[in-house]
């Protein structure tokens, strides 16, 4: 076990898309795990650390809306593939042409709080000492600082933060008692062709333990 943290998020929306959705992006019920590592490595990451997801707070009741609006069905190439193909015309999107409308399935007036520590990388060129790293991340935290801005699933459903020095808040009424969660995205096993990680979270009065991620080393 590494240095600890607790980190309270909250936004507006939120939409952690279910990967068996192929076209209509529908969000799990609350936060998942890959999700809560995501807005850590906004505030700080570094090669030699590795953010583990030990717990979730869901703070308020799974409330859902939705919205339509206009996609395009393609991609756009990037000039280097584009040339190497010799296809000008792919640099270039007409969205008359390619449009379709896409419904959203979303989260509304999301709060959780993630407990997480860091783990070293287990790498001969790794000389950094955790307390460095530790100490960066709650300086960081506590001015709200980030490499990037976290975002709640999308990218245009930004996340606020704070780091929680204290007790957690306590969750709404409604969450008392226990749920099932269903099967959740864990995280992706990026070094071994990209497999994806499942797991089944249970609930109880709001609070969901996340087991140790299972990945197997290359070559085993």
């Amino acid at each position: 076990m590494g240095y600890g943290i607790r980190l309270k998020v909250w936004g507006e929306r939120a939409c952690f898309s279910r990967p068996e959705m192929r076209v209509e992006r529908v969000s799990y019920d609350v936060m998942t795990p890959s999700a809560a590592r995501g807005i850590l490595e906004c505030i700080h990451w570094k090669p030699a650390i590795r953010w583990v997801i030990d717990r979730i707070h869901v703070l308020n009741e799974p409330r859902f809306d939705t919205f339509r609006r206009n996609e395009v069905t393609g991609i756009m190439l990037g000039a280097e593939t584009a040339c190497r193909r010799n296809a000008p015309e792919m640099l270039s999107k007409i969205p008359s042409q390619e449009r379709a409308q896409r419904a959203t399935l979303f989260l509304r007036e999301v709060a959780y709080v993630i407990e997480a520590h860091f783990e070293m990388a287990d790498h001969p060129d790794v000389v950094d000492k955790p307390e460095k790293h530790y100490n960066i991340f709650l300086r960081r935290a506590r001015e709200g600082q980030a490499f990037r801005t976290p975002c709640l699933g999308c990218k245009e459903f930004a996340a606020h933060f704070t780091l929680l020095e204290g007790g957690v808040p306590t969750p709404v009424s409604a969450l008392k008692g226990e749920r099932d969660l269903g099967w959740m995205l864990q995280d992706v096993d990026y070094a071994n062709g990209v497999q994806p990680i499942f797991f089944r979270p249970i609930m109880r009065d709001g609070v969901f333990d996340v087991p140790p991620l299972r990945v197997k080393k290359v070559g085993a």
